[in-house]
């Protein structure tokens, strides 16, 4: 989106100055005015485009639908034209992006772990691998839903200011009730492994989130970052370790 692009340099002030000299702009239009979105403001200098190419540049709407109405208007925007939402519907709506963000390197974790759950006294088991890998892979499955979809629907409802924790504890909550609920079949280390492992794929799924939200900054973004991924890190760790010593206790 715009407000990421602004944010990491992407569109600002020279990328617009470029465009309007490749476009050759200022012999196609008779005006000399420029609507930039309001979210791309905080990359665009209007002194220096208006210095560079002669434009001058008016902040529109927040929303593109609200475009023909403002320039109706005069380019004048309304309190509501300036306001920018991020309802549970809108969050929604951005959830496909995380998800397909990550590629195929889903299905490379999955193929991993379905050769380490094979791993057990008998040195390896297809059986072991169907069984223990399978869960694995849906514990993994359960992160990313937790952390991509549960965390962005209920962001506000969620204790916390950071992404990572709002994410951790959403895994967390589904890890606890999977585990109380399939507590005989997995016994007590495999609960512990599937505690860490979720919460911590969750915690690092909904971070992601940051950069689809309206309010974080990037300064924000890498403090988190910081101090949260060597949590999720030691946590996979844990539980992967805790994970394997289950297979040769039975």
């Amino acid at each position: 989106n715009v407000w990421c692009a602004a944010g990491k340099g992407t569109f600002g002030t020279n990328e617009l100055l470029r465009r309007v000299a490749t476009s050759r702009l200022a012999e196609i239009v008779d005006h000399r005015t420029l609507v930039v979105p309001q979210l791309g403001a905080v990359g665009v200098a209007a002194h220096d485009v208006a210095k560079g190419c002669g434009f001058r540049v008016v902040y529109g709407p927040v929303r593109a639908s609200d475009l023909p109405a403002f320039l109706t208007a005069g380019m004048v925007a309304t309190p509501v034209m300036r306001r920018v939402s991020f309802t549970a519907g809108e969050r929604l709506i951005l959830t496909p992006v995380e998800l397909t963000g990550f590629g195929l390197k889903p299905l490379g974790i999955a193929l991993a772990l379905l050769l380490i759950g094979g791993l057990g006294p008998e040195i390896f088991s297809l059986s072991a691998a169907w069984s223990r890998g399978g869960t694995a892979i849906l514990t993994g499955f359960a992160g990313l839903m937790a952390g991509a979809v549960l965390t962005p629907v209920c962001l506000p409802w969620i204790p916390g200011r950071a992404f990572a924790l709002k994410g951790g504890l959403a895994g967390l909550a589904v890890a606890a009730a999977s585990a109380a609920h399939y507590a005989t079949e997995l016994g007590h280390l495999n609960s512990l492994a599937l505690c860490l492992a979720l919460s911590a794929v969750s915690s690092y799924c909904a971070m992601n989130f940051t950069g689809s939200s309206t309010f974080t900054s990037p300064s924000g973004v890498e403090k988190e970052m910081r101090r949260f991924i060597p949590l999720q890190i030691i946590a996979l760790l844990a539980a992967g370790i805790v994970w394997i010593v289950a297979a040769f206790q039975g």
